[in-house]
């Protein structure tokens, strides 16, 4: 197993770390207090070409392989993991569901501009009342007469929900259970959708949430992702095995950006007559957190490697994303508990660092998800 990046990877990892340092991580932190949306991180990502990263060169994006991608996002979470939000949704739900699934003229017609930041996806899978288990969604699209569709539902915690010019939305067409969902591409100026912005949040405060309202939202039948109906729920979960992987890589990010920050404040702050790094059970914290963003980044590196050579990699994020998860929240914990008092005001990053953190032990599935999921794997035994 060779681990080393080749040119083009190692000048992805510099190129966007350099961006990062520069454009995403210096307005962070005031970003967060304002809950503003980071419109110049993602004017940003538009001008240099990183919001099409991963999207084919055949439709006018960068070709980046899984692991360039997962370096991509890593650097964004290790910056400010509200802008990495906007593009492992945009980019890692929704344009690679099209390019998996859709037919030639849906890639034709959605990926070009998604490529360039023209328009930028949302992934309409939550529900108010089923989240953890989408097979029980109740939105529907109830087919017409001249084979267009209305669609009803509303949809909630939406990622660029009310900046997106496309969602990806799921509706039951017929039947119960995950037989009966299919996937529609949506434009968002349609008649009757409506996108409600969600404040108040504990962490992510900057990113763009949403709920979504569709009030008879009528769409052709082009819009149906792949032309079929009843392959919703397979859109979703490989999507959010896509999803995963991205968050694997983008905990791995804030966990270095933890670990680094500690490293920096108690290489620095001096109590009882030396720097606070020099104290053992603060150098337990530095330790624990450098293992587990460690094991982290492998464990993500890994779902790249094996979506790199063809080969089932479900299991693997689920694996990368309940460990990075989790990993990411006890290095940032451990980043407060390293500053003491000052880790509890923003002045430092160290709490905005734990706000965003915990909820990435919630969405796409959350940790206890994630064991069912890993349970059920090991031993064919459903958990359901």
């Amino acid at each position: 197993m060779d681990l080393t990046l080749s040119p083009e990877q190692d000048a992805v990892k510099k190129a966007v770390r350099a961006w990062v340092d520069d454009v995403v991580t210096p307005r962070a932190l005031q970003n967060d207090r304002e809950e503003r949306f980071p419109q110049e991180a993602l004017d940003g990502l538009r001008q240099t070409g990183f919001i099409g990263l991963s999207i084919d060169e055949e439709y006018g994006g960068g070709g980046g392989d899984p692991l360039s991608y997962v370096l991509f996002i890593e650097a964004l979470g290790r910056g400010d993991a509200n802008v990495r939000s906007i593009v492992s949704v945009h980019l890692g739900l929704v344009a690679g569901s099209i390019a998996r699934w859709g037919t030639a003229e849906q890639r034709q017609q959605w990926l070009p501009r998604m490529a360039s930041g023209e328009v930028l996806g949302c992934f309409g899978l939550t529900e108010p009342d089923f989240g953890s288990n989408p097979a029980d969604l109740q939105a529907t699209a109830a087919k017409q007469p001249d084979g267009s569709y209305l669609l009803n539902g509303t949809k909630i915690f939406i990622t660029n929900g009310t900046i997106a010019g496309v969602t990806l939305f799921m509706a039951r067409t017929g039947g119960a259970g995950a037989r009966g969902v299919s996937a529609f591409l949506v434009p968002n100026d349609t008649p009757g959708f409506e996108a409600r912005k969600i404040h108040g949040k504990l962490g992510l405060r900057s990113c763009d949430t949403a709920e979504l309202v569709l009030r008879d939202v009528r769409v052709p039948a082009e819009a149906l992702l792949g032309g079929e109906e009843g392959k919703g729920i397979r859109v979703a979960l490989t999507a959010l095995n896509d999803g995963r992987m991205s968050l694997g890589a983008s905990c791995t990010g804030l966990a270095q950006a933890a670990l680094d920050t500690m490293i920096t404040y108690t290489t620095q702050r001096k109590q009882f007559g030396k720097v606070i790094a020099g104290h053992q059970l603060v150098q337990e914290l530095i330790a624990d957190t450098a293992v587990e963003v460690d094991c982290a980044r492998l464990l993500t590196w890994r779902v790249a490697d094996l979506k790199t050579r063809g080969e089932d990699y479900s299991l693997a994020a689920s694996k990368a994303k309940y460990y990075a998860s989790e990993a990411s929240v006890r290095a940032a914990n451990n980043c407060v508990q390293a500053h003491g008092g000052y880790g509890y005001i923003d002045e430092y990053p160290a709490g905005k660092y734990l706000r965003d953190a915990r909820v990435t032990t919630l969405y796409e599935g959350t940790s206890q998800i994630q064991k069912l999921i890993i349970g059920r794997a090991l031993t064919g035994i459903s958990a359901f």
